[in-house]
């Protein structure tokens, strides 16, 4: 899986690109074929809006389905964390509808070989 960071009117710590690509790469486990995805971090200059001052936007692209979920938070470790447990849940949705329970096996159109 390729990952792209994206940012607007933000800096991002020098650990959140390692953190965030461990966090993306153990959806691997799910079997579900993504080819990238994009990581799009947003910075709300609007003080007020001190708990969710800051945005994140995970989108997929390329072959396989189409996944997109977003997170608010304090920081940007948090509202990635938010948005990874949003694509976590739809990711596994996707899993569990592919299974054959009656065959106990995983339809092969979805394995990322």
């Amino acid at each position: 899986m390729q990952i792209v960071l994206h940012t607007r009117n933000a800096q991002l710590a020098e650990d959140f690109s390692d953190i965030a690509t461990d966090k993306l790469k153990s959806l691997e486990r799910f079997n579900v074929l993504i080819e990238a995805m994009k990581v799009e971090i947003r910075h709300e200059g609007n003080p007020s809006r001190g708990k969710s001052s800051h945005h994140v936007t995970l989108t997929s692209h390329g072959a396989g389905p189409f996944f997109r979920a977003e997170g608010d938070g304090f920081n940007d470790l948090a509202a990635f964390d938010k948005a990874v447990v949003s694509l976590e849940l739809q990711i596994r949705k996707l899993h569990e509808r592919s299974k054959d329970y009656l065959h106990e096996t995983v339809i092969t159109h979805l394995v990322n070989e």
